[in-house]
């Protein structure tokens, strides 16, 4: 016997509606339960270190000059997160430049 899309598909009920509600009442799409957005005030404020916020920025820098850093480039970068943050500032310029 052969699966055909129709065996294992969504439900009809549910096909072409994405705010079906269920027999419970609940929002459903797909299998999944649609979760309430996220409230604003509810975030944390916390902070992100500036050591971090920079090793960060030179892993998204290097990815995007399609250089993705290996694991063993850890040290490398953590490395160079440490200096100020004028001079990593420096080496995503230098980075940007080879886009």
């Amino acid at each position: 016997m052969t699966a055909t899309a129709f065996e294992y598909g969504p439900n009809p009920a549910f096909a072409g509606n994405p705010r079906a509600v269920d027999d419970l009442g609940g929002d459903y799409l797909g299998g999944d339960y649609l979760l309430a957005p996220p409230d604003p005030a509810a975030r944390l404020n916390a902070g992100i270190d500036p050591r971090d916020r920079r090793r960060l920025d030179l892993h998204a820098a290097l990815t995007a000059a399609g250089i993705p850093p290996r694991p063993e480039d850890r040290e490398a970068i953590e490395s160079l997160s440490a200096l100020s943050g004028s001079i990593n500032s420096t080496i995503q310029r230098w980075l940007h430049h080879t886009l």
